[in-house]
This record gives structure tokens, C-alpha cells and sequence, in this order.
């Protein structure tokens, strides 16, 4: 599953170039059939906007959101993009200027303001950035597009227009929420993120909001907390990006890269500082792995504890036989890969690409298998009996139980990243297949398929191209688990026509189609497929 390719001629600086977004949709060249059962759009999210003026975005998850949408129509394809009129964005284009502090790039007091304003505007506090990058997903009948703070943004998904900006603290505590929740096949979303608990000291939420709401009302106003997850350390929470969710159980991973919130509150009124400041990594603490009960939401009090990794995104997470199985995405050790994704860093020749890559953390995906039963077992046997797998979970004598995990695929500095899978099907039940986009030294340059039962692997990749995380759309009268489509947006600078959608068989990720269109596009994250 490794890469095929290098990158000398450095194309991929092309997907960190600034756009224009579209007045209206182009049309694109289709190669290759259509399926049929394509009648709704890919929607996907990502930075737009590099620069303002002469004042740079820094950091990756910094340029402003720009929304891009692929409607297929009897057989053919249409390419639309607008960037998301956020407060950031808004402000930024007014102003000239970055207004507002992102995740890696500091905004500097207005100029215009004497000493005295600015003095008085530190003590408003911090504006926290709307800049919805990263996701788009369904909440109800509405559609928003997302970051992790506390700012979720209502948007058309027809007309890309952007319609109104939510704050989650005014239905739930929290403190932000992820780009990744998990929603039920009866439209009900989970999502989790970092709050204060009880008696001044941070823990971590899920919240659980309703589907439709019979009376039309907002199914956000109904949100609520279900179930609290402990901190390890009091003022610092661990980042979250992502959770488990099986049928029965959450699975929170905190990981040992942790937000120094005092540093985070005191670091912005004194001099210019951003987001990725106010990270560090806790040495001593490992990786701890949490579970609950979903129902009721509750806690289980078992320490489950495992080496030090970096953690994004989940594949799938299922119970099987008194056990649940953890798939995850993991990059070793307790540096913080955010690191490795300043835009300077992502730009550079491939030599330079290649060298910073060697120092940062590797990637890895893993399965650790959770025992929900452990009461009665002695300590220093392994607890897992799941025939299948060779993870293991070990008691130790101060009841806090070992994982080590079964390596799914590893390849040196060549990350099997951006998990998907048959997810309405197969989300949180035992699987076969997960699709993902490799990333070579951090640069994105294939599609990849993985068995996670046999560890069989496929991949597709073209000289010069760069894909983006692939969705998996299931044939409607499909029986394997596998029967479907993936989509996947590429870049390929070098083309006439610099843009296209790709459509790959899910089997084995031969060519079905592809829509190409006379423009490029930038990186984008994550997204969803609107049948």
C-alpha cells in the first residue's frame, strides 16, 4: 500500500494555491459511465483562501473554508465552489486583513484602534475563528459545515449559499465539538468535546442530538449531554478529533498531546499567539482508552492504558464476544503531527518534504481489542480471546489493564489516512474493508483499499495526481459489504483540465469514471455524498 511515485516535480504545491470560487456551476467531461444510482452531489470541504492581502495563512487548517459540490444528473456532472461568508471570511475580505486569530496564524489588533480600545478589547476575551474547513454533515433536514470549535455553520447545500452561524454552548457545555460525530440510520447525532466538570476541572461531553423533530423545531435546541468522560490532568485536556461508537458503546482515546488551557487564556491577551502554541505533549501518560455505556450514558471506571500515539481519525469500532474492537488511524510516540503540516513545511521541494517527514511521528494503523469483562480475570494474562486477532489487553497488579494493539498495515512514513468505510451498513458492526488516502511523506498520492480481516491491500495511483479522502457509496441492490463506489476529488496540475472527480469500483479500485473539469481546486478534508 506503499506509494509508487515521487514528487520532484513538486505538483502537489498546487492543492495549498489559493481560488476563486465559481459564479456558477461548470460543467465537466465525463470519461467512462456514470452509475446510474449517482443522483445527488459529493460535498466537500477544505481551505480556499491562502492569503489575505500580503498577510499569509500559516498552518493547513488555517485558509478559509470553500465548499465544492459535484451534482450528478442523468449520466452527467456539474462542478460548483463558494467560500463559506463566516465571520472570519467576511471580516477578512472587509478588512483586508486577518481579523480573526486561526488555528496557526495569529491576527493582529486592528491598527486603527488607539492603545486604549486595544487595552479594553483584551478583556472582551478571545473571538474564536467560525472558519468551517474541515467537514459537512446532516443535523435534522439542515446541513452544516464544521470545524472543532464551538461554531457550526448552517449552510444551502443546493445553492451553497451559507445560511446562519450556530453556537453550541448555547444548547450544551462544551467547549468545542469535533468534525466527526457519528449519526445514527434514524438521523440522531453524537458528537464529543472538552467542557469543565465538575469543581473547576476539564472533562469531555457527548452530546447526543435528536433526528427531525416532528413539530419542525430545531433538533440542536433538544441537544443534551448523555455521558461525561474524566480528564487525566486537570487544566489540560487531551485534543480530540475524533470517537468510537459501536452499537452499545462510546471509545474515547485521550491521547498524550494535550491544550494547556492556562497557557491558551493567558498566551492570547499578551502577545501574538494562536492555537498550535498552546499544545504540548504529556511524556509520562501513554494513550488512555475510555469506554461508556450508551445506554444509559455511563462511565465505566476501568483504566485501560497503552503506548504513546497521535490520534485523528477512527475507522470503526464494534463489539464482538465481551470484547470491543478498536480500529484507528495511529501515528507513534507523543509529538503532535500538526507540526508537520505548517503550510511552509507542505510547500517546500520534495527533498525538503521528504527530510522533515523522517522526524516526525509514523503512521500506523492498529486494532486494540477492549474487554468489557475483566472483574474476575487474575492479573498478567493476556484478557483477549477473540481468535482472530493478536492484540492483547494484560492486567497489571494496580488493576490498570495493558493494550497492545494488532498492526493492520504500516509503512514507513506512508499513512494510511482519512478513513472510510460501508459506514451505513457497517458502522460500529464487524466489517471487512476500509478505503483511505495514502499519504506519502504528508502529500496525498493514492487511493487505498484495506482488508482488516486478511490484511490484503489495493491501491489506486496515477504520476502526478492528488486524490483526497475517498467516500464509499454503496450500490443500492449491493450484497458485499463491498459493492459500490468510491469518490474521490484529484488534482492533477500538469492536465488540461487540472480538476476531476474520480469514480473507482470499491471491489478493486479499477477505473469506473471520471469528470473532469477546466479548473483546479485546492486540498479538501472531509465530506459526505447527499444522495
Amino acid at each position: 500500500m506503499a506509494s509508487r511515485f515521487e514528487h520532484p516535480a513538486g505538483g502537489y504545491k498546487k492543492i495549498f494555491e489559493t481560488c476563486e470560487e465559481l459564479a456558477e456551476p461548470l460543467p465537466a467531461t465525463v470519461t467512462g459511465r456514470i452509475p446510474s444510482f449517482l443522483k445527488g452531489s459529493l460535498l466537500r470541504l477544505g481551505p480556499g483562501l491562502f492569503e489575505i492581502g500580503d498577510e499569509p495563512f500559516y498552518h493547513l487548517f488555517d485558509g478559509q473554508a470553500l465548499m465544492h459540490k459535484f451534482d450528478f444528473k442523468n449520466g452527467q456532472v456539474t462542478y460548483h465552489r463558494k467560500f463559506i461568508k463566516t465571520d472570519a471570511y467576511v471580516r477578512a475580505i472587509t478588512e483586508k486583513r486577518v481579523v480573526i486569530t486561526e488555528f496557526g496564524t495569529f491576527a493582529y489588533p486592528d491598527p486603527c484602534k488607539n492603545i486604549f480600545s486595544r487595552f479594553f478589547s483584551y478583556f472582551k476575551g478571545v473571538e474564536v475563528t467560525d472558519n468551517c474547513l474541515v467537514n459537512v454533515y446532516p443535523i435534522g433536514e439542515d446541513f452544516y459545515a464544521v470545524t472543532e470549535t464551538n461554531f457550526i455553520t448552517k449552510v444551502n447545500t443546493d445553492t451553497l449559499e451559507t445560511l446562519k452561524k450556530v453556537d453550541m454552548c448555547n444548547y450544551v457545555n462544551i467547549n468545542g465539538v469535533t468534525a466527526h460525530p457519528h449519526i445514527e440510520r434514524d438521523g440522531t447525532v453524537y458528537n464529543i468535546g472538552n467542557c469543565m466538570g465538575k469543581g473547576a476541572t476539564l472533562a469531555y461531553n457527548i452530546v447526543k442530538i435528536p433526528p427531525t423533530q416532528k413539530d419542525k423545531s430545531d433538533p440542536i435546541e433538544k441537544s443534551k449531554v448523555v455521558v461525561q468522560f474524566p480528564s487525566a490532568e486537570r487544566f489540560k485536556p487531551s485534543y480530540v478529533h475524533s470517537f468510537g461508537m459501536s452499537d452499545n458503546y462510546f471509545v474515547f482515546v485521550e491521547t498524550p498531546v494535550k491544550i494547556n488551557l492556562l497557557k491558551f487564556l493567558s498566551a492570547w491577551s499578551i502577545r501574538g499567539s494562536n492555537y498550535m502554541d498552546c499544545f504540548e505533549s504529556n511524556e509520562a501518560q501513554g494513550t488512555l482508552f475510555h469506554i461508556a455505556r450508551k445506554y444509559p450514558g455511563e462511565y465505566i471506571n476501568d483504566k485501560f492504558k497503552g503506548a504513546p500515539i497521535g490520534m485523528f481519525h477512527h475507522i470503526n469500532t464494534y463489539e464482538d464476544q465481551g470484547f470491543i474492537v478498536v480500529d484507528l488511524c495511529a501515528w507513534k510516540g507523543i509529538e503532535f503531527v500538526y507540526n508537520y503540516l505548517w503550510l511552509a513545511n507542505l510547500r517546500a521541494n520534495w527533498d525538503e518534504v521528504k527530510k522533515a517527514a523522517m522526524m516526525a511521528p509514523q503512521p500506523e494503523v492498529r486494532r486494540y481489542v477492549i474487554p468489557l469483562d475483566i472483574h474476575k480475570e487474575e492479573q498478567g494474562k493476556n484478557l483477549v480471546s477473540l481468535p482472530y486477532t493478536t492484540a492483547t489487553a494484560v492486567m497489571h497488579a494496580d488493576g490498570m489493564i495493558w493494550l497492545e494493539p494488532e498492526v493492520l498495515f504500516s509503512g514507513p512514513r506512508q499513512a494510511f489516512e482519512f478513513p472510510q468505510i460501508n459506514y451505513k451498513r457497517f458502522g460500529g458492526k464487524n466489517y471487512s474493508y476500509a478505503y483511505g488516502l495514502g499519504l506519502n511523506h504528508f502529500i496525498p498520492d493514492r487511493i487505498c483499499k484495506l482488508n482488516v480481516k486478511t490484511k490484503e491491500t489495493w491501491v489506486w495511483q496515477e504520476p502526478d495526481s492528488y486524490p483526497s479522502e475517498p467516500l464509499f457509496v454503496q450500490t443500492p441492490d449491493g450484497v458485499d459489504e463491498d459493492d459500490g463506489v468510491l469518490l474521490t476529488i484529484v488534482v492533477a496540475p500538469g492536465s488540461q483540465r487540472p480538476g476531476y472527480l474520480l469514480i473507482l469500483n470499491a471491489k478493486d479500485l479499477s477505473e469506473i469514471a471520471r469528470a473532469e473539469v477546466e479548473c483546479s481546486m485546492p486540498v479538501t478534508f472531509h465530506g459526505m455524498y447527499k444522495p
